[in-house]
C-alpha cells in the first residue's frame, strides 16, 4: 500500500462528546479556560501549544508556539521580538490561533489582532524560566541563518560563560511576549459521520454573538 493510499484509508471515528449553544458559556474565554482545563487533566501532551498563523506580505505562515497565559482575556505568549513572526506581527497585526487537543476531539480557532505585552510582564516571566532557557533566549538570534549546530552551542557556550556567576539575569530586550485580544472564536467538537459541532462566537459592538456553523 503507497502512501496516499494509506491516507486515504485512515480513519477516526469522532463518538467522544457533543456541543451545544445551550452547553455553551456566554463569554468564550470561560468556555475555553473550561476546554483548557480538561485538556490539561486529560493529559494531553502540550495542551498549551497551538498554532500561531500570521501573514507575510500577504502570504500566511504558521508555526507551533505555547501559550503561556490568559489576562484579562488576552492570550499572551513569549518569543523572540526579531524572529520571523516578530517582524511579520510588526507589519501586520491580524493573526490566528488555532489549539488542538487530538484525545478529546476538540479543536478551538481564535481570530484577533495581537500587540507586545507589557514589559513588567515580560520581566515577571523571564525570571521564573529555567536559567538555560533564559541562556536561550538571550543567545540565540532567532529565525536568522546559521552555519551549523556547532556555531548554535558557541553562541550559547558564549554567553553562559559571559554570565557565570551572575545570579539573576535580566530579560533581554530583544524578547518577550505577545498579547493577543480576540474578536472571533470557533468551537469544534468532532461529531460521528463527519457532522461535527461547531459553535463561533463573534464580537459585535462590544458583545459576544453565538451562533452554529454547519460542519
Amino acid at each position: 500500500m503507497d502512501t496516499n493510499q494509506k491516507l486515504e484509508s485512515l480513519r477516526v471515528h469522532y463518538r467522544m462528546a457533543n456541543l451545544d449553544i445551550s452547553d455553551c458559556d456566554a463569554k468564550p474565554e470561560k468556555q475555553f479556560d473550561k476546554w483548557l482545563n480538561d485538556a490539561i487533566t486529560s493529559h494531553c501532551d502540550e495542551p498549551n501549544a497551538f498554532v500561531l498563523s500570521t501573514v507575510n506580505n500577504g502570504r500566511p505562515r504558521g508555526r507551533v508556539v505555547l501559550l503561556k497565559g490568559i489576562h484579562d482575556g488576552k492570550f499572551i505568549f513569549y518569543t523572540n521580538y526579531q524572529s520571523a513572526k516578530g517582524h511579520e506581527i510588526d507589519s501586520n497585526p491580524h493573526v490566528a490561533l488555532t489549539f488542538l487537543w487530538l484525545p478529546l476531539q476538540r479543536q478551538v480557532r481564535i481570530e484577533g489582532t495581537i500587540q507586545k505585552a507589557d514589559l513588567s510582564l515580560s520581566d515577571e516571566y523571564f525570571k521564573k524560566r529555567p536559567r538555560g532557557n533564559q541562556l536561550g533566549a538571550m543567545a540565540s538570534p532567532q529565525s536568522k541563518k546559521i552555519s551549523s549546530r556547532e556555531a548554535l552551542e558557541a553562541l550559547f557556550k558564549t554567553t553562559d560563560e559571559k554570565y557565570h556567576g551572575v545570579d539573576e539575569l535580566t530579560r533581554p530586550a530583544h524578547w518577550g511576549g505577545y498579547s493577543v485580544s480576540p474578536e472571533y472564536f470557533e468551537f469544534w467538537q468532532g461529531r460521528d459521520n463527519r457532522m461535527h459541532d461547531r459553535i463561533i462566537y463573534e464580537k459585535i459592538a462590544n458583545n459576544w454573538e453565538l451562533n452554529r456553523l454547519a460542519p
